[in-house]
């Protein structure tokens, strides 16, 4: 990370998505602010800033983190994945579908949060238990589905995926 030009503002270079992007960022900005922000990553959600409600979670170095809680300067040098970076050539990820198949999306606003963490746990535990799930997503709260959908979706992408 370096000094940039504009008023004390840091450069932080990072991965997002599987591009290297670089922002410019404030000292004490969260790697939330800096997603929304900085590079334009609406889908993110910004909740309770706090790290209570898992709306802002996003995949850093493998593990699903509250961006609220992460500084974006501890992000330099990180791959970090976004709910943008699910979808590839025009087409959904299995846990994308799955939720869109079995209901789990009511509203909305959680389910970018719930999705990173599936996909962490997805990436280091490929069938995981009903269990397993429930505790991938305990800090993810939703007002909407009452998380049967969400563990269903949840287990049904990792079959698809395993196939």
């Amino acid at each position: 990370m370096e000094q940039a030009s504009e008023k004390g503002l840091l450069a932080v270079r990072l991965m997002v998505n599987g591009a290297s992007r670089e922002a410019r960022i404030r000292p004490g900005e969260t790697l939330l602010e800096m997603l929304r922000n900085r590079l334009g990553l609406k889908g993110t959600k910004c909740g309770c800033e706090i790290g209570e409600c898992g709306a802002c979670t996003v995949v850093m170095d493998g593990v699903a983190v509250n961006s609220c809680m992460v500084l974006a300067a501890q992000a330099e040098g990180a791959r970090v994945t976004t709910v943008e970076g699910l979808a590839r050539d025009g087409r959904l990820h299995p846990l994308q579908e799955a939720f869109l198949e079995l209901g789990a999306v009511q509203c909305g606003f959680c389910t970018p949060g719930m999705l990173m963490s599936a996909l962490a746990l997805l990436e280091i535990r490929p069938r995981p238990t009903r269990d397993e799930v429930a505790r991938a997503i305990a800090g993810n709260l939703c007002r909407c589905t009452g998380y049967q959908m969400v563990v269903d979706s949840i287990m049904k992408a990792a079959e698809v995926m395993n196939a």
